[in-house]
């Protein structure tokens, strides 16, 4: 069995991801922590009571290294990479689930702020398995890709060599309310989101330069991405539109077949995609279509789940050395 941690279990992609652990095969949980610790994880999460009993500890690298060979990080920006950082030194592989090493340098100082851990940003691999396969088995560090970006780059990435570099690409984004985490605010308030739909950030959001960067480093072309994102009343869920425009003819189902046919968690749709049939499960599902030389194409995935644990526990399995599907859920919360 391999030893492995979450650190920010409090969260709500800390609880997804004791979900997936507690009943791996190869991972045993040996360490659950927070900022403070000094609690039970049943108390922290009242619905693992009956399921799993595990005592919380306050956060530490030689805590961390005592007990674990592996380490999730769900913690937020800044935080993540003060902490990676000694464990990564001490041989300890670390997936960390926030922005801290998903970008390059520029992009992620110009976006966040100054970088703490420069050297080993420089090794971290982007956790969008179905393009960086090959490299997450070689590597300690995975950087999770935001969930918006992970819907979006699954769904435009097959078609970036097709689409006319000179026109903007346009990402109109819906996510449910989970995606926010579980600090209240303004805009998740029940009284805000209930009955309601609105765009947040619109053109200015912070994974709209995790887009257009990975865009370039897969493809090598430039584009200018539009990025809308809007919370809907839902708990979970997320599904991104995007429209391009063509510069040469194809059939759009076709493609996306062919890109992704080794790729057991993409599903491709012969209709529009939904949330509710991903909702619980590691699956993103794609539909494209187009019009003259215009082009949509919509994928839904589980925020919690694809756009954040389970892509971060695919990882893992890489890293160790694992089939990627090993532990990840495939069944929906339906109806």
């Amino acid at each position: 069995m391999i030893n492995v941690g979450v650190v920010g279990v409090s969260g709500y992609t800390g609880l997804e991801l004791v979900k997936m652990l507690i009943e791996h095969p190869y991972f045993k949980l040996n360490y659950v922590a927070t900022t403070s610790g000094d609690t039970k994880l049943e108390k922290l999460h009242p619905s693992l009571q009956d399921v799993v009993s595990m005592d919380v500890q306050g956060a530490s690298v030689d805590g961390v290294k005592e007990h674990c060979d592996l380490v999730f990080l769900a913690l937020p920006h800044k935080t993540s990479m003060s902490f990676a950082k000694g464990l990564l030194d001490a041989g300890i592989k670390v997936v960390d689930l926030s922005a801290d090493y998903r970008l390059e340098l520029d992009t992620y100082e110009s976006a966040y702020c100054e970088h703490e851990d420069k050297e080993h940003l420089n090794q971290a691999v982007y956790g969008l398995i179905e393009y960086y396969k090959d490299e997450l088995k070689n590597t300690n560090l995975a950087a999770g890709p935001g969930c918006y970006p992970t819907a979006t780059l699954l769904g435009i990435l097959p078609f970036i060599p097709y689409l006319d570099e000179n026109a903007p690409l346009f990402v109109d984004a819906k996510s449910g309310v989970s995606g926010a985490g579980k600090k209240l605010s303004e805009t998740t308030h029940f009284v805000t989101i209930n009955d309601n739909i609105f765009a947040y950030n619109p053109l200015k959001h912070r994974h709209a330069p995790e887009i257009r960067e990975k865009i370039q480093k897969i493809h090598n072309k430039s584009f200018n991405v539009n990025f809308v994102p809007h919370l809907i009343p839902a708990t979970r869920g997320e599904l991104v539109s995007v429209y391009g425009v063509l510069k040469e003819d194809i059939e759009p189902l076709e493609i996306l077949k062919e890109h992704y046919k080794n790729d057991p968690f993409i599903r491709i749709k012969d209709k529009p995609v939904d949330v509710k049939s991903v909702a619980g499960t590691h699956f993103c599902d794609i539909y494209a279509q187009k019009n003259g030389n215009g082009l949509f194409v919509s994928s839904a995935i589980d925020n919690l789940l694809r756009g954040a644990s389970s892509q971060a526990v695919a990882c893992a399995n890489l890293m160790c050395g694992l089939d990627e599907s090993v532990g990840l859920p495939t069944i929906t919360y339906m109806p």
